[in-house]
């Protein structure tokens, strides 16, 4: 199965999510990760949080959408609809979710404050990629319905969850 993981411009949620949902992935299970509006870049932040969390940044970089590999079974959106950015919406036939995380790239303050908002949308993702792994894969990937139940459920998992 291969999961998309999409936002506006690829640079720092949907790229979290990427590398870890691979690194903590069960065989036959793959992400990848693009945007509607690419940056063209990795947030530099992303990439320095990614390392220490002892995560491979190798091969990460900042894509369109329209130039994915293989077609995704499961798009999950990662933009904050909640803070008026607008999301893309994937045009296909795949299973869709919505997992709303706030932009850390739009957070401004001192480096603590930055690495702050970049720790919390990491946290964030984390702890819903671990929850998407441990529902019973093999049982409900053929069930699409109960897939997209349990996808929608796990995003409105927070840190306080």
């Amino acid at each position: 199965m291969n999961v998309l993981f999409l936002c506006t411009g690829n640079s720092c949620r949907s790229i979290l999510a990427e590398a870890t949902f691979n690194h903590l992935a069960p065989a036959g299970w793959k992400a990848m990760s693009a945007g509607s509006q690419p940056t063209g870049e990795v947030h530099p932040r992303s990439l320095a949080l990614l390392a220490r969390e002892g995560i491979a940044t190798a091969g990460l970089h900042s894509k369109s959408w329209d130039k994915l590999p293989i077609t995704p079974d499961i798009v999950i959106t990662v933009c904050s609809s909640a803070a008026g950015e607008t999301c893309p919406a994937y045009l296909g036939r795949v299973l869709r979710t919505h997992w709303d995380v706030k932009d850390p790239a739009q957070v401004s303050g001192t480096d603590a404050q930055i690495d702050s908002a970049f720790e919390k949308a990491y946290r964030i993702l984390r702890i819903r990629i671990e929850a998407f792994l441990s529902l019973p894969l093999v049982e409900i990937q053929n069930d699409r319905l109960r897939l997209k139940s349990e996808l929608d459920r796990i995003g409105m998992l927070t840190l306080q969850s």
